[in-house]
């Protein structure tokens, strides 16, 4: 599925990326859904010993001692994160993290959460880093609340490491004359809660009001698979996920033949891996670990493999997002 990407301003800011076709295939891109909040996983792929890998005194020396990262994960955003067949942890974000830790010297142990939740684990120190399709943005770095405007927390520092846009679906053959967003209003839209989408969805159920048309009804939920079922239930017209997520999921929910993509991609911005202010230590390390796997080419390997090449960046930047 090929969609073209077009820039999209809203209230609140303009994301700029640029993600193309998604070729996703074989056994790697099997899909799970479900509450999978307590499971722990140490990713794909083993690590080098510390005293081995070339950037392993970069980090801080508690990490060092323990061996191990502890990421908070949303693992249920096929292909960036989730359960294969065997319910191992699979995806593009544990192989970069994989990649990462032969650099390091430390394993990457994935523990699943719900996306909402993330960043005050991290604030809570349940987690180290949080890794999982997060898009950088200035509210996140500054800890503010995009409703409201009001700062309600300390904020987090982003190592960037992937760019992706955004993309509308529903289900197949019920597009209901959805191109482009200003065609939400009088619409339903289902979405995962506190991503970029609702972000989006927010900004464009305002421009309805503004504009006097009918409303733009949201319903959020914790997961996407959530999102995706309740669309699928016919509870909600539309949803609204990342581009490489919306394709994966016309690629292969029921075979392809559940939902498709409608319009243009929105162009949107860096993922970043997600770090606690006060942990510069940490930050600078993952820094030196990301741009060394993009120099080695392990990093083109991984998003090659999965079909997701055009969201590549070249340089891993901290807090590049807008």
């Amino acid at each position: 599925m090929t969609a073209r990407s077009i820039r999209r301003t809203t209230a609140a800011r303009t994301r700029l990326a640029a993600v193309g076709t998604l070729a996703v295939t074989g056994a790697l891109l099997l899909t799970a859904c479900g509450d999978q909040t307590k499971d722990n996983d140490s990713g794909s792929g083993d690590t080098a010993s510390t005293s081995a890998a070339p950037l392993a005194d970069k980090l801080p020396q508690a990490i060092r001692d323990k061996g191990v990262i502890k990421v908070g994960s949303d693992i249920a955003y096929a292909p960036v994160e989730f359960k294969d067949s065997s319910g191992k942890t699979a995806g593009i974000d544990p192989d970069i993290a994989a990649a990462m830790g032969k650099q390091l010297g430390v394993k990457f142990e994935f523990q699943n959460a719900t996306f909402d939740t993330l960043i005050g684990g991290l604030a809570s120190k349940r987690y180290d880093i949080a890794m999982s399709a997060m898009t950088d943005t200035k509210d996140r770095q500054e800890g503010i609340d995009g409703d409201t405007g009001k700062k309600v927390g300390a904020g987090v520092d982003f190592v960037d490491y992937f760019t992706a846009g955004v993309s509308l679906y529903t289900n197949a053959g019920d597009t209901q004359g959805i191109k482009t967003w200003d065609d939400l209003c009088g619409k339903t839209m289902a979405v995962q809660r506190n991503t970029f989408s609702h972000d989006l969805a927010k900004d464009q159920a305002a421009k309805c009001k503004k504009d006097n048309k009918a409303a733009l009804k949201i319903e959020d939920f914790a997961t996407n698979p959530e999102a995706e079922t309740r669309m699928r239930s016919k509870g909600a017209d539309v949803v609204s996920a990342d581009f490489p997520i919306a394709a994966y999921s016309v690629k292969n929910a029921g075979g392809g033949k559940y939902f498709e993509i409608v319009g243009d991609q929105v162009e949107a911005g860096p993922y970043g891996i997600a770090v606690a202010k006060d942990n510069t230590e940490l930050r600078d390390a993952l820094q030196a670990a990301v741009q060394a796997i993009i120099d080695n080419g392990e990093y083109k390997k991984i998003v090659e493999k999965w079909g997701v090449a055009d969201g590549a960046i070249t340089e891993a930047k901290i807090n590049g997002g807008s």
